[in-house]
């Protein structure tokens, strides 16, 4: 895997908790914040956990990755992706920014993301 936030992004806006587990150290750093709430786990499961079953629970539908951009900054990865999700209650966009920094095996050992909440279209 040659850069492990892109699988990142990419294993999110699929729902693909195998590819989260990839991307990430088994006892990875996790931090969150959310409108309302703030988020921490300090492994893998507990990360797909809180991905899958509280910000994008199973009813959501992620349709689309509609960009994304990660950067090198001085020994942290920065990244931001927007996605469109749509439920039963109907068409949003989300966005994530965030920080990463890699583990000496190419994993994400430490995430840090700030996210948007689900805006209404």
């Amino acid at each position: 895997m040659s850069n492990p936030v892109e699988a990142f992004i990419q294993a999110l806006s699929k729902k693909d908790g195998a590819g989260i587990h990839a991307a990430v150290t088994p006892d990875v750093r996790f931090r969150g914040l959310t409108p309302g709430d703030e988020w921490q786990a300090h492994t893998v499961d507990e990360l797909t956990t809180i991905l899958f079953g509280r910000w994008f629970e199973p009813p959501d539908e992620i349709t689309s990755l509609v960009s994304w951009d990660v950067n090198d900054l001085a020994g942290r990865i920065g990244f931001i992706y927007r996605m469109r999700i749509h439920n039963a209650d109907g068409n949003f966009v989300v966005e994530q920014q965030g920080y990463a920094t890699l583990s000496d095996d190419n994993r994400i050992a430490d995430i840090a993301i700030v996210c948007s909440g689900f805006r209404q279209e």
